[in-house]
């Protein structure tokens, strides 16, 4: 089955809506149709003519590495003038003042991955912002959720603790669209930034043949990476858990042709890793003891000890509470371990890990000798409260 995403259907049979306006697209390299054209030239087809784009991480084009600023002024392919959206400074990721004034409308065609420290969504919403203020219509194209929408995973981010891996409270695994999430975000999102209800004209153009039990390989389109470090479905799948490797000092596997699924570093004892991580009977998923070496960022050109995951049971699979085991086995390992004090998304007065999990209660729950099943009740109560949260607002039933 091949469904239809939101920037096949505009493109289809409802193009008239954008046909002579003034048009800012938001976009980057997986924004592609069925066919694998890009939106600029898939809307330029059907007569829809951007005369701004805007780009988020990573940049229109794909090329940046995370948390890396883009500096793209002109689009190489089009020569149509870009507004980076991710540059050195938190306030880079808001369209700057004057970007929409011309404009009658913004489309967002973002690929998200289903996570919350994912930064497109948040991007989208910082651009609604700037979008309600500007008096311009929304068009969010919808896409996949890659992971599908019938399961989350995660707890609230508590006051004080958002950044741009968490501008709003969602949990970590979200279940969502971004369409489903900028109909949320037009009410309000919990937390400092996103939590005031916009006053803007938004309109989502939902996929046709979407069913929330859908991963993406079922979905029958193709697979284009949407961030350097997302090269396929599998790196997504174990992404919600695996990227709180980000906030330690232990390699998430950036640098290597796996990332997120290979962890580890100089002073790991991979098979000791993977015998703990087997004895606490995660549902879905096996480790393999390995050495590695990754060719850049953690740890680059040094031999590493770690394991690589193997999911196999995707339905069973419970990717955040697997990797707060990951990070709690590497913690009870010793070694070198060492949680990251470096800024994190421009962040620099609280840990990386505290940003990604929303709180400080894992960190020091896993300081302190906490169990998993200690750990996980400090996000079950929440985790249950979001179906209620997020009902209102699914397209996909």
């Amino acid at each position: 089955m091949k469904i239809r995403s939101g920037l096949d259907a505009v493109c289809a049979d409802q193009a008239d809506r954008l046909r002579g306006r003034r048009l800012g697209l938001l976009c980057h390299a997986a924004s592609v149709n069925g066919d694998l054209v890009h939106a600029v030239d898939a809307l330029m087809a059907a007569g829809v003519k951007p005369v701004r784009l805007f780009g988020p991480e990573h940049g229109v084009r794909g090329e940046a590495q995370d948390m890396i600023g883009v500096g793209e002024q002109v689009d190489r392919l089009t020569g149509i003038p870009v507004v980076s959206l991710y540059g050195d400074s938190f306030a880079s990721l808001t369209p700057p003042p004057g970007s929409l004034d011309d404009l009658e409308v913004l489309v967002v065609d973002l690929q998200d991955i289903g996570s919350r420290y994912y930064t497109y969504v948040w991007t989208m919403t910082l651009a609604m912002q700037a979008a309600a203020k500007a008096g311009i219509e929304i068009v969010v194209l919808d896409r996949p959720n890659p992971l599908g929408g019938s399961l989350w995973e995660g707890g609230a981010i508590d006051p004080g603790f958002e950044s741009f891996v968490g501008l709003g409270s969602l949990p970590v695994r979200h279940g969502l669209t971004i369409g489903e999430i900028a109909k949320m975000a037009c009410v309000g999102i919990p937390g400092r930034f996103l939590c005031k209800p916009l006053d803007v004209a938004l309109t989502v153009v939902p996929m046709e043949g979407w069913r929330r039990d859908m991963l993406f390989d079922e979905t029958g389109l193709p697979w284009v990476m949407p961030s350097p470090n997302m090269p396929t479905l599998d790196t997504g799948i174990v992404y919600p858990g695996m990227c709180l490797i980000e906030g330690t000092n232990i390699s998430e596997g950036r640098g290597t042709t796996r990332p997120f699924e290979i962890v580890g570093a100089p002073w790991v004892n991979g098979q000791a890793l993977a015998d703990a991580l087997t004895r606490e009977k995660l549902p879905g998923v096996r480790f393999r003891p390995m050495g590695f070496e990754p060719t850049f960022q953690k740890h680059g050109r040094k031999s590493c000890g770690g394991v690589q995951l193997h999911v196999d049971n995707r339905p069973a699979f419970l990717s955040y509470h697997t990797g707060v085991a990951v990070v709690r086995a590497l913690y009870q390992q010793g070694g070198g371990f060492g949680w990251r004090t470096e800024q994190y998304e421009f962040v620099s007065d609280r840990p990386a890990i505290d940003l990604l999990t929303g709180n400080e209660r894992i960190r020091k729950g896993i300081e302190s000798g906490a169990t998993m099943a200690e750990l996980a009740a400090t996000w079950s109560g929440s985790q249950a409260e979001f179906a209620q949260t997020r009902a209102p607002h699914l397209l996909y039933r």
